[in-house]
């Protein structure tokens, strides 16, 4: 029997509902797709030798098809080795209400409409390439930690229902990088628009934390 637990890479979270396909070497014959249980395991029986593990139909594994194969993503689009993406899971459902100011951005040719301040207005609008164009109009300069807070954002919200503190970041984020980088002062100046916890927030595509409205 092959199994193949998917889970996101920071938060350990099983991806649930998540389609998993096999292709065996021997005779390119395809498998599946199995979609994965709510520990994040899709099982298939009486299989053996070569092949490969397609999650969502990008390749993740290529080698021995033969017990317990882990796959750990950032997210469920990205391709190879990328340093970008983030957890694809997050809430939805639009929060604009009557007499609601709203801002257009422009992400894939497309409008998504954000409040006054940068919070999408329906989360499920979220993208990477939102997250690029919502920190142009806030002129802020994506690296590589910058990409590094929205991923855990967005697990965090993912495993825990809420946004993460300052707190949870910081205790991440030191045990991550090094005390200095993962301080709060080191975390407020990669989001000098109000911190990781509002800026951060704006740009993982999450709701106000508490206490911000």
């Amino acid at each position: 029997m092959v199994c193949v637990n998917v889970k996101m890479k920071y938060s350990g979270s099983p991806l649930k509902r998540t389609a998993v396909e096999l292709w065996l070497d021997e005779n390119d014959q395809h498998v599946g797709p199995v979609a994965t249980d709510r520990t994040g395991k899709a099982c298939f029986e009486q299989l053996s030798g070569s092949g490969k593990v397609f999650v969502e139909g990008v390749e993740r594994y290529h080698g021995q098809l033969n017990g317990l194969i882990d796959i750990e993503l950032r997210n469920l689009t990205e391709t190879g080795n990328s340093s970008e993406g983030a957890a694809s899971v997050s809430t939805s459902g639009s929060t604009a209400y009557p007499g609601m100011t709203t801002r257009k951005v422009y992400v894939d040719k497309r409008e998504v409409l954000t409040d006054s301040e940068g919070y999408l207005v329906d989360p499920a609008d979220w993208s990477e390439n939102f997250v690029r164009e919502q920190a142009e109009v806030e002129n802020l300069k994506l690296t590589k930690e910058h990409w590094e807070v929205i991923r855990f954002q967005r697990d965090w919200y993912d495993v825990h229902g809420t946004q993460a503190s300052v707190r949870d970041m910081v205790k991440h984020f030191r045990s991550l990088w090094d005390n200095t980088r993962g301080s709060s002062h080191a975390l407020h100046q990669l989001f000098p628009r109000g911190g990781p916890q509002k800026q951060g927030n704006r740009l993982a595509g999450l709701l106000r934390a508490k206490g911000e409205f």
